[in-house]
């Protein structure tokens, strides 16, 4: 069968950066997922994307659908045949159904009786005729997070579309689709480029080349970085490279010409973070550093376009950047003038949720819960007094002017100004890693009083939005509170953080929110919702950290109370796979859990009737195993607590081996029944090792 290259190229005004990548690959899984159903073969798929256009070139393509034979069994010979050897209706109606006419059917054997089977021929459609029919709808499927109809048009797209290309080899495919006709004719770059015919989609990646567009994202994106190189080769400069900003830099242009300007060096007085911060998000300008990493005066911006009148550029860029500094320094020194007590007090003028008060209402949740933290720790003075003085300040930094023009500087900027107001060095730094981690990946807090005012302040922000019924759903969640919830997991999986359970700081913020009057749902149902969230992001957590898919589901479904023991326990399981004896362990632990499960759960034992010797000894071996399992849960020790239950499996198994367990006699079983759920009450405090998997 031959094949030909199929092009897909969407023209329009230019989207967003953010949506520029994301956009062209759902295009991707919209295409291939439409030629696999329709059963069309095809080669290697090939993506390309500019501010402009979303382009998909799928090498290889079948010329046309395979035809498919296929054979349908219909009613048996009995109901499909009349006496008098007509078909009845059941077989005509079948037949009809089937597209075919009656006399066509056919009686045929299968599983000893006679069938009626309809035997259907469907020719393939041509490749070129299927997408002129159903391309237009492949379309309609593109969805964006937000999106926009213009002029008269009811096609809703990220940005309204200018032209489509569709090219089934050299035939054009005259598809029709928000109000635009798939053509052959492309355009190139807004300003140096200009109308042009691709001859074919082997054409084109050069034919755009020609007309100053660089249609490769990832060519884009090596061509600035290599840019960049040879300014810092040129220069003596360190251009450090923020693979978040190169990447929103790379969807904002179509020919990247990277350029270099100069500031006022009297704004290096400002702090780092401002200038950066300033240059990256105003402006997606890359700061500049010497040798030994000292800012310069200097930024690199990249233009979309050649390099005539770079200098001019320059200087534009130069204009911009100095009225944001100087807005910045403006901003700087009028909060180098507000006390931190003003600050705080205006917090109190800050809506923090509906329904849940303001942030001044929110900071006093903090410090309560910083206080219970600091008495279940044992803290003393002095710690104990900076502790409180960071949680009372740590918010105060949203009463800036900087902070509110840069959002992303809060923390960073109340660090700074605690420190110029002679704040303890410990208590400035708290401010700011008690935003830590931030993201997927970030640091943890290294200070103890980071790490507290964080977990309380993240807990709190949890709770509260519970109580008020806001939860994530699918991809939503306005207000971070996945994030949040994986911050705490991280935090507590670090050893240090054993003596704060989770299920406290649960307890404690649910129990701050009530006092104070903002807890508006019933409790124990929104501690229910909290802590079945908390187990989504401990399984995520677990599975950060390379553990096995059925170890996680073993350690989940264990007391969840302290992340950083459970970490533990997934990791001895991890070690004991590798031992000879550890199948055995796992199976003579999920049998009595299985077993145990006929019995009720307020079975007790009476060691009176413990009959059979192998009873006697799995009976003393679960109240040794118990002591010693207590005393390492007790120290934290996860590999002293599996030492323990492991002891445990030969008794296990000899009891299986000289043990009826359902016996006749109903006093004798239900005892029995009563000693595996001993066993299964001891091992489940551990893993529910019935969730581990051997592969056979």
């Amino acid at each position: 069968m031959a094949e030909q290259n199929w092009l897909v190229e969407i023209g329009c005004e230019e989207i967003p950066a953010r949506f520029v990548e994301s956009g062209v690959q759902q295009l991707r899984e919209k295409l291939t997922r439409w030629l696999e159903e329709n059963r069309l073969s095809f080669g290697k798929v090939h993506t390309y994307a500019t501010p402009r256009r979303l382009a998909v070139l799928v090498e290889n393509v079948a010329d046309a659908q395979a035809d498919v034979e296929e054979e349908v069994r219909g009613p048996a010979k009995r109901i499909a045949v009349a006496e008098d050897g007509s078909w009845t209706k059941a077989a005509e109606g079948f037949a009809r159904k089937q597209g075919i006419s009656p006399d066509q059917l056919q009686l045929r054997e299968y599983k000893g009786e006679t069938y009626v089977f309809a035997h259907k021929h469907q020719e393939g459609k041509r490749t070129a005729t299927l997408i002129g029919e159903e391309l237009a709808n492949v379309l309609k499927g593109l969805h964006f997070p937000k999106a926009m109809r213009w002029g008269d048009r009811r096609t809703r797209f990220i940005r309204p579309v200018r032209w489509l290309v569709c090219l089934f080899g050299e035939e054009v495919v005259p598809v029709k689709w928000a109000g635009v006709t798939g053509g052959n004719r492309t355009f190139g770059h807004r300003f140096l480029g200009g109308e042009t015919e691709i001859g074919q989609p082997a054409d084109y990646v050069e034919t755009l080349r020609d007309q100053k567009v660089m249609v490769e994202m990832e060519a884009r994106r090596e061509e600035i970085r290599q840019q960049l190189h040879r300014m810092e080769e040129q220069n003596g400069w360190r251009i450090p490279v923020d693979e978040e900003l190169l990447d929103e830099v790379t969807q904002l242009v179509e020919l990247p010409t990277a350029l270099s300007g100069s500031f006022d060096e009297r704004f290096l007085e400002l702090p780092e973070a401002v200038l950066i911060t300033t240059m990256r998000e105003h402006q997606r300008y890359f700061p500049v550093r010497d040798r030994d990493h000292h800012l310069l005066p200097h930024f690199v911006t990249v233009r979309n376009g050649d390099n005539r009148a770079l200098e001019q550029v320059a200087k534009g860029n130069e204009k911009v950047l100095s009225a944001r500094l100087a807005d910045a320094r403006f901003f700087y020194e009028e909060d180098l003038k507000l006390s931190i007590s003003t600050a705080v007090a205006k917090l109190d003028q800050v809506v923090y949720l509906e329904g849940l008060g303001s942030v001044g209402d929110q900071a006093r949740r903090i410090r309560k819960l910083v206080e219970e933290l600091a008495d279940q720790l044992g803290l003393e003075n002095p710690e104990r007094s900076r502790l409180f003085r960071a949680a009372d300040i740590c918010k105060f930094d949203l009463s800036t002017h900087m902070v509110d023009e840069f959002p992303e500087l809060s923390g960073v900027m109340g660090e700074e100004y605690a420190r110029r107001a002679g704040e303890d060095p410990e208590v400035a730094r708290a401010i700011m890693e008690h935003h830590y981690p931030r993201f997927a990946g970030d640091r943890l807090p290294e200070g103890r009083l980071g790490s507290l005012i964080s977990l309380a302040d993240k807990m709190d922000a949890v709770v509260a939005a519970f109580s008020l019924g806001i939860q994530p759903t699918g991809s939503q969640d306005p207000y971070g509170l996945r994030r949040k919830a994986s911050a705490v997991v991280h935090i507590l999986m670090d050893p240090g953080w054993s003596r704060l359970p989770l299920s406290l700081l649960i307890d404690l913020s649910l129990n701050r929110l009530q006092a104070d009057g903002w807890l508006q749902r019933d409790r124990e149902q929104v501690k229910e919702e909290i802590s079945a969230f908390f187990h989504l992001r401990l399984k995520g957590a677990l599975q950060e950290k390379g553990i096995r898919y059925d170890l996680i589901d073993a350690v989940l479904l264990s007391d969840l109370s302290s992340p950083q023991l459970m970490l533990e326990k997934a990791r001895v399981l991890t070690d004991a796979v590798a031992r000879e004896d550890f199948k055995m362990i796992v199976e003579g632990f999920s049998r009595a859990s299985n077993l145990a499960a006929k019995g009720g759960s307020e079975l007790q034992v009476n060691r009176d009737l413990l009959e059979v010797w192998a009873e006697r000894e799995l009976y003393a071996s679960i109240r040794s195993a118990s002591e010693d399992f207590s005393a390492a849960e007790k120290r934290q020790d996860a590999e002293g607590m599996f030492a323990a239950i492991a002891k445990l499996a030969p008794a296990i198994h000899r009891f299986f081996d000289d043990v009826l367990v359902m016996a006749e006699d109903e006093t004798t079983r239900t005892n029995r029944l009563a000693l595996l759920r001993e066993t299964d009450r001891l091992t489940k405090r551990f893993a529910a090792f019935n969730k581990i998997v051997f592969s056979s």
